[in-house]
């Protein structure tokens, strides 16, 4: 193969290895920014996998015929037997094959893990909202009791004002009678 071809290869196994140890480690984030962003990091290392093997695949077709022949040679002088590197090829796409659907299963648990602590992360906030409310309302009502309180003390003041008032005056008429009184007596007394 190329050099071109050997080097998508190795990009493709180190993506590979990337993908799959960023996948190992989703189920590991208990941060929900993190788990979204290490899940979008695999959709796109997906994205740049299928890539790479498009143009493995480009590669290998645009071979010019004398590399194609030049590898059949080294297959049948017995560097590899032709059945046996179909076999290791199948072998080895079969354990690429695995991987990506290991890889598929873990984005998979991956997103219903995101899934589900956005519910969560959705219940809570209603309960918040709710707890928000009650507090409001609450606030409301201890508004409205301070203002019947402030109306109320208003009314006493007034009241006890107006009973020191007519105490005053009640006092002034008894007082006034009193001097009547002894106004009277003492006129009675003395013209007798």
């Amino acid at each position: 193969m190329s050099k071109v071809f050997e080097g998508y290869e190795r990009q493709y196994c180190d993506l590979s290895a990337n993908l799959s140890r960023k996948c190992s480690s989703v189920s590991l984030l208990s941060d929900q920014a993190q788990t979204q962003q290490t899940v979008s990091d695999i959709k796109a290392g997906i994205d740049d996998a299928d890539i790479l093997i498009r143009k493995m695949d480009l590669e290998a077709r645009s071979l010019q015929p004398s590399l194609k022949a030049a590898r059949e040679d080294l297959l049948e002088s017995g560097m590899a037997d032709p059945h046996m590197a179909s076999a290791d090829q199948k072998e080895r796409v079969a354990m690429s094959v695995e991987r990506l659907n290991q890889s598929s299963d873990r984005i998979m648990e991956s997103r219903r893990t995101i899934l589900e602590t956005e519910e969560l992360g959705v219940s809570i906030l209603q309960d918040l909202h709710q707890q928000r409310e009650t507090l409001l309302n609450s606030h409301k009502k201890l508004h409205g009791v301070d203002d019947a309180i402030d109306k109320s003390k208003k009314v006493l003041t007034a009241m006890s004002r107006r009973m020191t008032r007519n105490k005053w005056i009640i006092g002034s008429i008894v007082g006034a009678l009193a001097i009547s009184i002894i106004f009277i007596l003492f006129y009675k007394l003395s013209h007798h």
